[in-house]
């Protein structure tokens, strides 16, 4: 995997909604609200799944009925499309458990 450039980075992230960039150009971070722990962990669940297939395996933190996910490439110390691709499938599993306010 290549770590991708600044430019295509930003690129990237405009089509991951919900996504934030940290530690410079390393890292990516979304915070999810869940109606509840079980939704949250049954979530969590299927991420893991797709992260197996993938062999791309996110940071995974969570507080009750939020999850925080966190991706980045440690072969390349940075970010590259297995991240944003991942991202994009964490996207699409998200809104039947998104929490209504």
């Amino acid at each position: 995997m290549v770590r991708l450039s600044p430019e295509q980075i930003v690129y990237n992230l405009s089509k991951i909604p919900g996504w934030v960039l940290l530690q410079g150009e390393r890292l990516i971070e979304r915070t999810l609200t869940f109606a509840d722990f079980k939704n949250a962990i049954s979530f969590i669940n299927q991420v893991s799944e797709f992260a197996e297939l993938a062999n791309h395996h996110p940071e995974m933190i969570i507080n009750y009925n939020k999850v925080t996910l966190r991706l980045t490439t440690n072969d390349v110390n940075g970010l590259t499309g297995r991240d944003f691709a991942l991202a994009q499938r964490i996207n699409k599993l998200y809104p039947p458990y998104e929490k209504k306010r």
